[in-house]
């Protein structure tokens, strides 16, 4: 078996979470927002060596209401500081990444991105990639973009084209296994929901029928386990 290397995340079911519990969707968040800390510890604690979590799909952004929006901001830029100034983030030297559209993010949004990717842009021990305004349908297209203008602006041959250069075009291109070994979702849905259309195409799937606030550390155990049972077949 294949040493797990890459984890990707699809935290699904804080709102029914909140309906269940007779909360409010703010506080939903909140705990939802929290439990992505604790995931990604777990999960560093144990040698992961990437993280991505589907923080806020494009789908949403442009759906959800205005105040659900303004309190996922407001928790996104909380985070990301929090991240920043964490000193588990530079003792175990975390590399933060965000991937998605994110000139569609509010600027306040978009320069508290800048100043954690920068400030932890040295470090290649550890890998965490968080999805904001993302959609995997959308990074191929810009993908595809900008391999049409490199073609053209420096006449390059379109034969040079093969999956190992169409990766590094993509978001993770450029960091160690930009393909995740595992997705799991939580919720209890069985899609992708456009998370990481192309680098999924082998990945192996994990859904978990609780709501995201409810994963345990037990679970990311398990999940490992279940994991390291089975045989990847890559297509064959």
């Amino acid at each position: 078996m294949i040493e797990l290397r890459h984890i990707g995340f699809i935290p699904d079911g804080n709102r029914r979470w909140a309906k269940l519990r007779g909360i409010s969707i703010t506080e939903a968040y909140r705990v939802g927002a929290d439990k992505v800390e604790n995931v990604i510890e777990w999960c560093f604690e144990r040698d992961i060596k990437v993280v991505t979590v589907y923080v806020l799909s494009m789908e949403n952004l442009l759906k959800r209401s205005s105040l659900e929006l303004q309190v996922l901001f407001k928790l996104i830029k909380e985070k990301l500081r929090k991240l920043r100034t964490s000193s588990k983030v530079h003792d175990k030297k975390i590399h933060v990444k965000i991937i998605g559209a994110r000139e569609l993010l509010p600027r306040d949004v978009v320069n508290e991105i800048e100043i954690t990717e920068k400030e932890t842009k040295i470090y290649d021990k550890y890998y965490l990639n968080l999805a904001i305004a993302y959609s995997g349908r959308l990074e191929i297209i810009n993908a595809v973009r900008s391999i049409i203008e490199d073609v053209v602006k420096r006449k390059l041959s379109p034969e040079i084209l093969n999956e190992e250069v169409f990766t590094k075009y993509l978001y993770l291109g450029d960091i160690p296994y930009p393909y995740p070994d595992l997705i799991v979702r939580t919720g209890g849905e069985y899609r992708l929901s456009n998370f990481l259309l192309y680098e999924a195409a082998y990945s192996e799937l994990v859904f978990l029928n609780k709501y995201w606030p409810e994963i345990e550390e037990r679970d990311i155990d398990m999940i490992i386990q279940e994991y390291y049972r089975r045989e990847r077949r890559y297509g064959r």
